[in-house]
């Protein structure tokens, strides 16, 4: 029986509401999608690394942390990257390209750890190149993104994000329990030689993004001083953009709200060590995580996008403060008192924390992409998701000096609780400063912001002895 054309079209109309929340399923978006799905689907080594830094290279809890440390620099440095690909395009190009090389670099990391890594410099090395080659991919099709976000009406604000982070989300779920299913049959080396597939699948998929060359202007010397200007017109708008209040208060109070002490680490101490999860439960541990961050994105999509940005995170602070009260539960093996097993406990307790997680970080990713002002989208952007990572970081090593204050250590876990205490309280810190989030939608006023200021600046950026020159970034977005 044959299809009509008009239940055809019902069905295509259906298909782009309720799965791709109402946004085109062109072949450009299905790139973006894909290279957020590899970002998850990477998550297949996350344990094998672990195993290998602890069981094959005999590195000592200092010592990881010391690599790990080393490894997130990419992350913090994203800025770099966003500004590289927005005033540096390789043969005309800004994206296309860096996509291709972020790809085969994330390969190459791969098959060194499963082939010639024997030291921590190496395993240094090596890591770290693979955590740029993410890095690099993902400051890319963040400003794709936000360069498509900005054409949302603030109703719609946050659908192409939540989509995003859904496909991430994704490739997170399929990998997370094989992640440590295969390390019981297999050797790291042999997942390593596994996951180096998926980064060249962004290399592919790089040919489909849909993007016109900033120059077309035959004459090299034109060019050359093009991109000099260019960069120039770059660093006065973020200079612009840092020094407007709507922008900088805004990115202080997720600074703030997310620089609190964590206690995630000492937790998986007790829970490796104390408790003896083996790797095939992490496995579950982190599929169940990964399916509760796919809910956390659909919940804030049905019923929480249009929410003004004050109240959805003063609630979510407020109940992940409640709710994260749980793991004293656990730590104190009061769960075992309740009739709960201990692996029953921490699935659920994981299941619920991370659907509130994902709640919470999903309206940050929102309002970051709200402040970014045209011309600047992808080195904005990259700025603002470094002052998390490094909000992350600070967060961390304030754990870890709590930590050692406390005596916590592998092996004695008498005062976590109290840690875990503290650590929760500490999430309420940024409640009074709620005033410091945007009553309204900020890409409003940043509109007019910019409106008023980049014009005089692109007039002065342009020399005497090239009076075509035509400056693309103020442009790109729009187009």
């Amino acid at each position: 029986m044959l299809i009509s054309s008009s239940g055809l079209s019902k069905v295509k109309d259906s298909v782009k509401e309720k799965i791709f929340f109402g946004n085109e399923p062109s072949a450009e978006l299905m790139a973006i999608l894909t290279v957020y799905f590899v970002q998850g689907i990477l998550g297949l080594a996350r344990l094998a690394v672990s195993f290998f830094l602890k069981d094959e290279l005999r590195l000592s809890p200092a010592q990881v942390s010391a690599l790990l440390g080393i490894v997130a620099l990419p992350w913090i440095i994203k800025p770099l990257f966003g500004f590289i690909s927005d005033g540096l395009p390789i043969f005309g190009y800004r994206r296309r390209p860096y996509l291709i090389l972020s790809g085969v670099l994330g390969a190459l990391s791969w098959v060194c750890l499963a082939t010639i890594v024997h030291t921590q410099l190496a395993a240094t090395l090596t890591i770290a190149l693979g955590s740029l080659s993410v890095a690099v991919s993902d400051v890319i099709v963040d400003s794709l993104v936000v360069e498509r976000a900005r054409s949302e009406s603030q109703a719609d604000a946050g659908s192409l994000q939540s989509l995003c982070w859904g496909a991430s989300a994704i490739g997170g779920l399929i990998t997370a329990y094989f992640s440590g299913m295969l390390l019981e049959h297999f050797t790291t080396r042999t997942v390593f030689w596994i996951t180096a597939s998926f980064p060249l699948i962004v290399s592919c998929v790089a040919w489909l993004i849909a993007e016109s060359p900033v120059s077309k202007n035959g004459s090299k010397a034109a060019q050359t001083t093009e991109e000099i200007v260019d960069i120039k017109h770059q660093l006065l708008l973020l200079r612009q953009a840092v020094t407007q209040k709507a922008i900088w208060l805004p990115t202080a109070f997720i600074f703030l709200w997310q620089g609190t002490p964590t206690a995630d680490s000492a937790f998986f101490f007790f829970t490796t060590n104390e408790l003896h999860f083996e790797p095939e439960f992490l496995g579950r541990v982190r599929l169940v995580t990964s399916i509760a961050s796919l809910v956390g994105v659909w919940i804030f999509q049905r019923y929480l996008k249009t929410v003004p940005f004050r109240v959805i995170f003063g609630w979510t602070i407020v109940l992940s403060t409640i709710l994260g009260m749980t793991m004293l539960l656990l730590v104190t093996h009061a769960n075992r008192a309740l009739g709960i097993d201990d692996h029953w406990f921490s699935l659920g307790d994981s299941l619920v924390l991370t659907v509130m997680g994902q709640i919470a970080y999903m309206p940050v990713l929102v309002l970051a992409a709200r402040l970014c002002p045209p011309g600047v989208e992808a080195t904005f952007f990259a700025l603002l998701m470094s002052v998390s990572n490094l909000a992350g970081l600070l967060s961390y090593e304030l754990g870890a000096g709590l930590m050692h204050l406390m005596g916590i250590t592998e092996s004695n876990f008498d005062n976590l609780a109290l840690l875990v205490i503290i650590t929760n309280l500490s999430t309420l810190l940024p409640l009074p400063f709620l005033s410091w989030l945007p009553a309204e939608d900020p890409q409003n006023k940043i509109a007019s912001l910019t409106t008023a200021s980049v014009k005089p600046v692109e007039e002065s950026l342009i020399p005497e002895f090239v009076p075509e020159l035509m400056l693309q970034s103020g442009t790109e977005a729009t187009e």
